[in-house]
């Protein structure tokens, strides 16, 4: 309950998460692949509740950018080094790589970064919109931080049910995503944080929300 966002990097300079143990990888069978520990973590990720961003520093391949891309925001050190290069190896990404790089940057170029794996620099995968910002690698962790306290100021049930809300209604259609959408408004509308919201705008002052 004391968490308000979890921001994953990686430790070092070198890697965000540099990918697969190919010596690991050489031993999987059909069952390691129907089991899919890896999706259903990520998946697991997605959903989780709070806030989560992906601060990528160095290289971030295959599983690292299938991480990335499971986390809601992402942000990239000038340094970074993005792929999924999983084709190289006679697999593809399949911890939810060609479903999420599909919906983030578009069917055309997920076909077109999976199909030739290459690797790809930080300011690329922001033109593309793999992530919202590039900035200088001394400056990765506390642009983070700085992103989760922004983010923490808002009312934190708005932020969860807008998590929710914009995730479920990307797989739906529109009217039905409108429908859940007035629904957690409606919701929202009942709480106290709607009430302090609204009073603090009004008093000029900094809201002190308390997730109810």
């Amino acid at each position: 309950a004391d968490v308000g966002a979890v921001v994953f990097t990686g430790a070092g300079e070198k890697a965000f998460i540099a990918g697969a143990d190919i010596t690991q990888l050489a031993h999987y069978t059909l069952a390691d692949g129907l089991a899919s520990d890896m999706q259903r973590l990520y998946d697991y990720l997605e959903d989780y509740e709070k806030p989560t961003i992906a601060a990528v520093n160095g290289f971030a391949l295959g599983g690292g950018n299938e991480l990335a891309m499971a986390c809601d925001i992402r942000i990239a050190a000038e340094s970074a080094r993005f792929g999924l290069p999983e084709t190289n190896l006679g697999v593809l990404p399949g911890a939810g790589g060609t479903q999420r790089l599909t919906r983030l940057v578009g069917k055309g170029r997920a076909v077109e970064l999976i199909l030739t794996g290459r690797i790809f620099g930080a300011r690329e995968a922001k033109d593309m919109g793999l992530v919202t910002d590039v900035v200088p690698d001394a400056g990765l962790l506390d642009a983070a931080r700085a992103l989760a306290d922004t983010i923490m100021a808002k009312g934190p049930l708005a932020v969860r049910l807008a998590k929710l809300v914009i995730k479920t209604g990307a797989e739906t259609d529109q009217r039905t995503g409108l429908v859940i959408e007035r629904l957690a408004q409606s919701l929202l509308y009942t709480t106290a944080d709607k009430h302090e919201g609204a009073r603090a705008f009004i008093e000029k002052r900094p809201a002190e929300f308390q997730g109810q």
